[in-house]
């Protein structure tokens, strides 16, 4: 695509450098922005994939903190507290 976008700013200009016209400049425009919006599109996929392993994190340390705490000794008469108060 790189390519594509390179050759069709370059191929007017060396074939006609007079008419190197704003329809060129708006063609090399176009290739950058979409160039950029493929390297965002990259970026949020990497954001998402990355959010969705930290989500999945989070989940187990709960999950084996609520494990621990279950399994914590509590001396007779000692009020129970929930330390996620009722969230998990």
């Amino acid at each position: 695509l790189l390519t594509l976008c390179q050759l069709t700013v370059l191929i007017p200009a060396s074939a006609d450098p007079v008419s190197m016209a704003p329809e060129s400049l708006e063609t090399g425009s176009w290739c950058n922005e979409h160039m950029l919006h493929e390297r965002l599109d990259i970026i949020e996929e990497k954001v998402i994939k990355t959010v969705e392993n930290l989500e999945s994190e989070v989940k187990s340390l709960l999950n084996i903190i609520s494990e621990t705490t279950l399994n914590i000794p509590t001396a007779p008469g000692t009020p129970l507290i929930d330390i996620f108060d009722g969230q998990y």
